[in-house]
């Protein structure tokens, strides 16, 4: 259940994401995820405590375990691919 909610929590998932594939800096994260700066410090802070993320040479990137994630996430995202072309709901219908 704790990682249901950090993984539920405002942006985490988004961050998680943009991170999948090389590190990026604060401000280069903060401009894709669009979100503010403060919001984004606290979720890399949560994210790095819970060991999914860390910051070195290049900016912030996914740890070992943080790539693990992405990997047992990737079912739901095939998932998701196929609902959203299934649905007839309109994204911006959802809350």
């Amino acid at each position: 259940m704790v990682a249901l909610d950090l993984l539920g929590r405002r942006t985490t998932l988004r961050v998680l994401w943009e991170l999948r594939e090389e590190p990026m800096t604060f401000r280069a994260l903060q401009e894709v995820c669009e979100t503010n700066a403060r919001l984004l410090n606290i979720r890399l802070t949560e994210l790095k405590e819970a060991g999914l993320v860390e910051h070195g040479t290049g900016g912030y990137r996914l740890t070992e375990q943080g790539r693990s994630l992405g990997a047992a996430l990737e079912p739901l995202s095939a998932w998701a691919e196929e609902w959203a072309r299934n649905t007839p709901i309109e994204q911006s219908a959802l809350p």
